[in-house]
């Protein structure tokens, strides 16, 4: 699996039809959400698609998360948030600053604001499940 810095080296050299395309195939990539972990429990406010966002505390103390959309592009969006911060111990998540390492995507410029609008609810439910296992 790529690092996020390996990503961001990737996408700045594409043009922006080739950086939806990037997108597109991170999305592809995250673990399949099975369908019944896709609950209103899980559902991220504040979208414009519907994303779902359902952790797992592992027995080493990390955490991981299982997400998916109903949209392509978000769907990829939420697969550079979970690079910043799969499978770390809760202290790492919260030290993480998941805004600054997604800076370098530029994604408020890149994307419309309807496909943006939703990654502060991510990260806060990301922040939040971490929080409670520290």
């Amino acid at each position: 699996m790529q690092t996020l810095t390996e990503i961001e080296s990737e996408y700045s050299f594409l043009e922006a039809d080739d950086r939806y395309r990037l997108l597109i195939d991170l999305g592809r990539e995250l673990e399949d959400m099975p369908a019944p972990l896709k609950t209103d429990t899980t559902l991220v406010r504040g979208c414009s698609a519907s994303v779902w966002v359902y952790p797992t505390a592992r027995d080493d103390g990390t955490l991981h998360f299982l997400a998916d959309s109903n949209a392509a592009i978000t769907k990829g969006i939420i697969a550079l948030v979970l690079r910043t911060v799969q499978d770390q111990p809760a202290a790492a998540i919260l030290a993480t600053d998941i805004p600054g390492a997604l800076g370098p995507f530029d994604l408020s410029k890149q994307l419309s604001s309807n496909r943006t609008q939703g990654i502060p609810n991510m990260i806060a439910l990301i922040r939040e499940t971490a929080a409670r296992y520290v």
